[in-house]
């Protein structure tokens, strides 16, 4: 007999099953895994080049401007009580302000929504297009938090693929293959994760020129906007907000180098007034209405943040990515059984191939990363993790002192595995 009664015959309450099979490859769950592989006894430090957060590194410290806003909002005891569901005015604005000295037009603080990091504002998005039957475009390869919420919402993917022979550009006649009364939306990482590739101005506008002939939005995922050091200048989508409905995701985690403070936005770019017509606008609304919302000190930290952040900060930063992107693709080369279609332009990563025929004893790209965590104690993605598999996912914004020597690591590997000739 249990405690508190006679026993229960059955219990009615069950896990739901649509969490663990959405969740069943994410980046974070694939790099636990990774980590799990990790050699107890080894000395040298392990190398992590799978994720996408250097802020742990001395040369990606945020600036001390940031810091302070957050201790100065925190310390006025303004932003104490609970954040309208939207977000604050204040921060609202700056946010506007801030991405529309990009465009052509002027955003309001009503095509702002603020959201808990990127990811809750690609949540919503998602849900709020999740209607029955319906379908939504994604890269491939892309990021995989796209498949998993979609699969969780019920929402049909369709994947479109990336052009490596053409810097990873959208394939645009797949696009339009793919599409039919169903489907909603297409979505556009600008710069790339995971293939580092910056999108041009007039690739970006035979896009939004698709995305209207097909009479779907467009979901610009910009988390990583400016973070360009190649020849492509970063574009946002949004300058085609007069073609075809836009709508951008992004966060202060990525350029400001702290994913850990959660602060993200969501943003219309419809001069047109369609999204609104649609009733899209409405649902972002309700979605956020049953949500929960940035912290209200960190929205309070906002306008100072965006509107002061002094530039030679973003130089460092940029200078710093452009330098290990360098080191990269230099030591990529070196390595005989990774090839590397384009150097990296934009973001924190860049997509390899993996060419299993010259090694032995190994399965995949999967098996390659645990045996490559357990040998030498370096963490790279498998690109199975992001959608094409036997390609490998390499972060370079580390320290370059520690990007060089796992690579070096990864190069006495190759070696040690390579066939015999």
């Amino acid at each position: 007999m249990e405690n508190g009664g006679s026993p229960v015959k059955n219990w009615r309450f069950i896990g739901n099953e649509k969490l663990t099979q959405a969740s069943a490859i994410t980046v974070r769950g694939v790099l636990n895994m990774l980590m799990e592989n990790l050699n107890p006894d080894e000395a040298r430090p392990v190398i992590p080049l799978g994720h996408g957060d250097p802020s742990a590194f001395p040369s990606f410290r945020t600036t001390p401007l940031a810091e302070d806003a957050i201790c100065s909002a925190l310390r006025s005891a303004k932003f104490n009580g609970y954040s309208s569901t939207v977000g604050i005015p204040p921060a609202r604005r700056a946010v506007a302000e801030h991405l529309s000295k990009d465009l052509p037009y002027k955003l309001s603080p009503d095509d702002v929504f603020l959201t808990i990091g990127c990811t809750q504002a690609l949540e919503a998005i998602v849900t709020v297009l999740a209607r029955p039957g319906t379908n939504i475009l994604l890269p491939r390869p892309g990021f995989p938090y796209y498949e998993a919420r979609a699969g969780f919402s019920d929402l049909e993917v369709r994947h479109f693929d990336l052009l490596p022979e053409n810097n990873w550009e959208v394939d645009l006649a797949a696009v339009e293959a793919l599409s039919d009364e169903n489907t909603a939306a297409m979505v556009v990482i600008n710069p790339g994760n995971p293939c580092g590739n910056v999108f041009k101005y007039d690739h970006l506008k035979k896009v939004a020129e698709t995305a209207r002939k097909l009479g779907i939005l467009v979901i610009a995922d910009e988390v990583y906007d400016h973070l360009t050091f190649g020849e492509s200048p970063f574009v946002p989508m949004g300058v085609f907000g007069s073609i075809v409905p836009i709508i951008t995701v992004g966060s202060i985690s990525k350029r400001w180098i702290v994913p850990g403070w959660r602060l993200g936005w969501l943003v219309t770019h419809d001069p047109n007034g369609i999204l609104m017509k649609q009733g899209i606008v409405d649902s972002i609304k309700g979605f956020l209405n049953i949500t929960s919302d940035p912290a209200t000190f960190m929205q309070g930290a906002v306008p100072e943040i965006l509107e002061n952040t002094p530039a030679d900060f973003f130089t460092k930063i940029v200078n710093t990515l452009k330098e290990s992107a360098e080191i990269c693709y230099d030591r990529i080369k070196e390595i005989p059984c990774i090839t590397c279609p384009s150097k990296p332009e934009g973001s924190m990563f860049v997509m390899v191939k993996l060419n299993l025929s010259l090694l032995e004893c190994f399965k995949d790209d999967t098996d390659f990363c645990c045996k490559l965590a357990k040998e030498e104690s370096v963490i790279v993605l498998p690109g199975v993790a992001v959608g094409l598999k036997n390609w490998l996912r390499i972060t370079f914004a580390i320290e370059p002192s520690s990007l060089d020597d796992g690579l070096s690591r990864m190069k006495a590997f190759c070696g040690r595995h390579a066939k015999k000739q």
